[in-house]
């Protein structure tokens, strides 16, 4: 191999169109713009994602996620906050609202962080497995409502 044998490779270099250089050379007069037209004029390129003036598809999605209407929402207490406070009996939504552990009016779910000692009756809408369990091991029942 000699560097003055070296040729690029057939069909790798072609020469470029040579626009608006007569009607003999097949692209003259409109250079391959057809015309009249948008595209036809100058700077008439079309911008991604237009759709001819009709309201774009990013335009008429809505932006920031969305809202589920049936979404339930549940306040969380845990059973070492059950352990702390001396409610004898049964520990109610109602009873936690009182003494402001939750807010009124909302589902209460239980879970099993931390140790329950005494027997007491837990009265919510959902248990963890585990808080359940530790709340019949201490002595006491979990209702659900």
């Amino acid at each position: 191999m000699k560097l003055h044998k070296l040729e690029a490779p057939r069909g790798s270099r072609k020469k470029g169109k040579r626009l608006g250089r007569g009607s003999g050379s097949g692209l003259g007069k409109t250079s391959g713009k057809g015309h009249k037209g948008q595209k036809s004029r100058s700077g008439g390129s079309i911008p991604r994602g237009f759709e001819g003036g009709q309201m774009p598809l990013a335009r008429r999605l809505p932006k920031f996620g969305f809202t589920n209407i049936f979404r339930e929402e549940y306040e969380i207490v845990n059973l070492d906050t059950i352990a702390r406070l001396d409610i004898e009996g049964e520990v109610s939504p109602e009873a936690l609202a009182e003494r402001g552990v939750i807010r009124k009016n909302r589902k209460l779910k239980v879970l099993a962080k931390g140790e329950i000692s005494r027997p007491v009756i837990v009265i919510a809408s959902k248990f963890s497995k585990a808080a359940a369990e530790k709340i019949q091991k201490a002595g006491g029942e979990a209702r659900v409502v």
